[in-house]
């Protein structure tokens, strides 16, 4: 008698440990276990962030998008090449935005680039510049990178004016840099140098 052979085990969907702790919120990568917020919190907002970001799937709110996208950014956080971060607010527990340090490049480079958003709702309270103050300390001093850079379009006043005040330097300007929106966008440039940047008193636990 032929009996079938076990399955292998699938590997869970999880991301390292690491909390990254601040005043007003706190970051950590995401788990499985966050789609159903998420995906609230991204429906509720999608008229808002679709003009920033990259054209929005069909399907990019369901359960099964999340778990592929879970898994890419497992693949990618393994070979090294982007780390990836909800960002929750700490009264409440509540996500309300998500950071990505991508296209991480070592060697004689060492840097990064940024890409973050944040819910409508939680616009000029001042937890997008923690969280990108938390992920500026943790990408110099854990990470070890040199440089981050940063863009934004040229009419998102808030992102040009965040980047300045944690920091960055406007570098010049990009003609069709992104494909965002469904259309290629020029962008302004943003770089911060560790040397370059005085930190606050923000823990960083990894």
């Amino acid at each position: 008698m032929v009996w079938p052979l076990p399955l292998p085990k699938q590997p869970e969907l999880t991301l390292p440990s690491i909390h990254l702790q601040g005043d007003v919120v706190y970051m950590r990568p995401p788990l499985i276990s966050d789609w159903s917020q998420w995906q609230e919190t991204r429906r509720r907002n999608q008229q808002r962030l679709q003009p920033y970001e990259p054209e929005w799937a069909p399907d990019c709110l369901t359960e099964a998008f999340f778990k592929k996208r879970l898994k890419r950014q497992i693949r990618e956080w393994d070979i090294g090449n982007a780390q990836c971060f909800l960002i929750i607010e700490s009264a409440t527990h509540k996500l309300v935005g998500g950071m990505n340090i991508n296209n991480i490049c070592l060697g004689a480079a060492q840097y990064a680039a940024l890409g973050y958003w944040i819910c409508h709702e939680s616009e000029g309270r001042g937890l997008m510049r923690e969280a990108l103050d938390l992920t500026i300390r943790y990408s110099f001093n854990m990470l070890k990178l040199h440089r981050l850079n940063a863009a934004c379009l040229p009419h998102n006043q808030r992102s040009r004016k965040l980047l300045l005040a944690a920091g960055f330097e406007e570098e010049g300007f990009a003609k069709k840099y992104l494909h965002i929106n469904s259309a290629w966008q020029d962008h302004i440039l943003f770089g911060l140098c560790a040397e370059n940047f005085e930190g606050n008193n923000i823990t960083t636990i990894a």
